[in-house]
């Protein structure tokens, strides 16, 4: 089986949250816990990196992102071999989309 990850991230607006990564097919599992939460507009609190299956998946991604609210994090960025953009979330958390079309060429 897969090794798979399951980021749990604090959000203001619950009913926003759930809209927004509903829009990018993000599954969305509401957990509760006793701990402040960081505001991740003011401090790097968690930097999710997710691989795609092209280019235009992570141009798709990004897109839907800000259409639901998002913003882009940085400029797109082409290295040949991996291919990188990304967003921030309604609560400033940052998503890193990546697809790797092959290895990076030897130093």
């Amino acid at each position: 089986m897969p090794r798979q990850i399951f980021v749990n991230l604090p959000v203001r607006d619950l009913d926003a949250a759930k809209a927004f990564f509903g829009r990018l097919g993000f599954g969305f599992n509401p957990q509760f816990t006793d701990q402040n939460a960081a505001d991740a507009r003011r401090s790097a609190e968690v930097l999710v990196c997710l691989s795609c299956d092209s280019k235009a998946q992570v141009d798709d991604l990004v897109a839907r992102a800000k259409a639901g609210g998002g913003k882009p994090h940085r400029q797109p960025q082409d290295h040949g071999f991996m291919y990188q953009h990304g967003f921030e979330d309604l609560d400033g958390h940052i998503w890193e989309l990546v697809h790797m079309s092959g290895m990076p060429p030897a130093a």
